[in-house]
């Protein structure tokens, strides 16, 4: 990969990841971006691709000078997790150097508010794509808007 121009990116992708998606591949990237001058993520904490994408940089972070910082929709927006995955939340919650909590209680756009706030700081996004609905899709499209280069992870 040629040397980036960026040092923040925000990550992006589906909550629902398929068996064969390649954990590796997105290591890899991330360890890519991180040695092409990249040093802050901004992490949206959802299941699926954002929690995939943590437990890469929590790995990283152990190797390179990295800062992260947990998009957080609203307070309170673990509660809905499953017991065991509401510990694994918080484990890699303890990685992230900064907390940044939009809302006090749900309300309704408060995923796509923490999504726009995600591509506002950043200036690059990586994004798991792979169907053009929904939040992952609507983050790539209003990055592609603002003019915030798209780097899309084909796993």
């Amino acid at each position: 990969m040629k040397e980036l121009l960026y040092t923040v990116c925000a990550l992006t992708g589906h909550r629902v990841i398929p068996p064969d998606f390649d954990q590796n591949l997105l290591y890899d990237r991330l360890e890519e971006i991180i040695s092409a001058g990249c040093d802050t993520f901004l992490c949206g904490m959802a299941e699926g691709f954002d929690l995939l994408a943590l437990e890469c940089l929590a790995d990283l972070k152990q190797k390179k000078r990295i800062y992260i910082e947990a998009c957080i929709p609203y307070r309170g927006h673990e509660e809905r997790l499953l017991q065991r995955e509401k510990k694994r939340y918080g484990e890699l919650l303890s990685w992230c150097d900064r907390k940044t909590v939009l809302f006090d209680g749900y309300v309704s756009g408060c995923f796509l508010a923490r999504d726009r706030y995600m591509v506002d700081c950043a200036d690059v996004v990586l994004a798991y794509l792979t169907q053009n609905k929904g939040g992952t899709a609507y983050t790539v499209g209003y990055a592609r808007k603002k003019g915030v280069p798209v780097i899309l992870l084909q796993g």
